[in-house]
């Protein structure tokens, strides 16, 4: 077996919470409050509570949605990471591709209420996972069309569930080789296709973190080149783990994420900033715009079409994304809806915008990920606003205070006033929990009950 992934085993066993500078620790805090509130926004969508219904009940695990009903880890772990992919809201790794906290939460969550683990457990987990989906994405690479959710970072969720049942570093290691086995390969055109199949390789990694370990306590087997034989030769087209150890311990790849506000895939969001720029210097009115014209890079540029198929599909559309920012003021949770697709006057405006790429642009990314946006009005006026690169990046971070005001908006569906309050109190204070039902227990006392529209779905 490879001395990295060996290397990076000891570190998921060995790493403790109070070893961590406190700018990390605090940091990690603020994703998991974040995830949360996309998993609970989620949660509404009909799809995931139809499956929620669907699956039943049984005991061990929360599912985080109205009602709160109870699971299996695997069980819990699948829907919750699901929900929290249904969205588009969640954060990500700004030099690899991954969302690593929504690919490990889940099952970190899971598998830590039901082994009744500590807040420091769980947030050690979470750390640790998070650092390793960094590592690991950073060796491999994705054949061209493959998605990144259950890729690499379904192996780090087994990580940091085996960590969480008590594996030391040798069984660690072994269920991330078992995890192996359950490695997906979804395809980055689902996500155009309004495929919300998606959303299910994302819920899978927390499914693996209660799986493998499992089965590794089992004394299931697996190959001593596991994870370097998938990775090169079965789900990707290379992997290289010559760096997956530098500065472990000393570089923490949770400082190096980027969280979003938009509700919509995080490559369009800078051609929304420049558009967002704009339209409040100008403030047109919608029948004003003549035209929206956009330049951006390859991978933002492909996300052109006005007709989105569904919600999910409209995640995905800078034209339909555009329009609903110039018709409605935003796109957050709330604005880019259901019902944006069916607005007549976005449906209009958005066939009055084109996306292009622009070559140069594309020689630039992903280390920058550049966009120009030229409004052009009926009136004749035009403006143009170029970035390099989308607010929220690491140059540009949100303040904390918008974040924990995404929080509030995404948790009102799931939580009342107070809960939403005391929830944020309690995962600011996660550390001293004695164990992870402690949140559970909050949302149960303080959370929305399943409608009778829920239950009808």
């Amino acid at each position: 077996m490879g001395r990295q992934i060996e290397e990076l085993a000891r570190f998921v066993a060995a790493t403790r919470w109070d070893d961590v500078p406190a700018e990390v620790q605090q940091h990690t805090k603020l994703v998991v409050l974040d995830t949360l509130g996309v998993i609970l926004a989620g949660a509404e969508r009909p799809e995931v509570r139809r499956l929620t219904m669907q699956l039943g009940t049984g005991t061990g695990a929360t599912v985080f949605c109205p009602g709160w009903p109870t699971h299996d880890p695997r069980t819990a772990a699948l829907l919750n990471g699901i929900a929290g992919r249904s969205v588009e809201l969640c954060e990500g790794l700004r030099f690899v591709s991954g969302q690593a906290a929504m690919q490990v939460l889940p099952g970190v969550l899971a598998v830590g209420e039901s082994a009744r683990r500590s807040g420091r457990d769980m947030l050690t987990a979470l750390l640790v996972g998070y650092d390793v989906v960094a590592r690991l994405a950073s060796g491999f690479t994705a054949r061209p069309l493959a998605h990144q959710n259950g890729q690499v970072s379904l192996v780090a969720a087994a990580a940091a569930g085996a960590r969480l049942r008590g594996l030391d570093a040798a069984g660690i290691s072994r269920s991330m080789r078992i995890a192996t086995t359950l490695v997906l390969t979804p395809s980055y055109t689902n996500a155009v296709a309004g495929a919300t199949a998606l959303n299910v390789a994302g819920g899978m990694s927390g499914f693996a973190a209660a799986l493998a370990p499992e089965l590794a306590l089992a004394g299931f087997e697996a190959e001593e080149d596991a994870v370097e034989h998938a990775f090169s030769q079965l789900v990707g087209d290379g992997f290289q783990p010559d760096r997956l150890t530098d500065e472990l311990g000393s570089t923490w790849h949770i400082m190096r994420n980027y969280f979003r506000l938009y509700a919509c895939c995080n490559p369009i969001h800078p051609a929304l900033d420049c558009l967002a720029h704009i339209l409040a210097d100008m403030r047109p009115k919608p029948d004003d715009i003549a035209r929206i014209d956009i330049a951006t890079y390859r991978f933002a540029a492909v996300m052109r079409n006005p007709d989105p198929l569904n919600f999910f599909a409209s995640k995905y559309s800078l034209p339909h994304a555009a329009a609903t920012m110039a018709i409605r003021g935003r796109i957050n949770h709330a604005s880019l809806d259901d019902g944006a697709l069916d607005d007549p006057e976005i449906a209009a405006l958005r066939h009055r915008v084109t996306v292009t790429e622009d070559p140069a642009m594309s020689a630039v990314a992903p280390r920058l990920r550049p966009a120009r946006v030229t409004v052009v009005l009926t009136d004749g006026r035009q403006a143009t606003h170029a970035c390099e690169s989308h607010r929220g990046d690491f140059q540009d971070p949100f303040a904390e205070s918008e974040l924990r005001d995404k929080f509030r908006e995404l948790a009102g569906g799931a939580l009342s006033s107070e809960g939403i309050r005391l929830a944020e109190a309690a995962v600011d204070n996660c550390e001293n929990w004695d164990d992870v039902g402690a949140l559970t227990a909050l949302f149960r006392k303080y959370g929305r009950q399943a409608s009778t529209t829920s239950h009808a779905l």
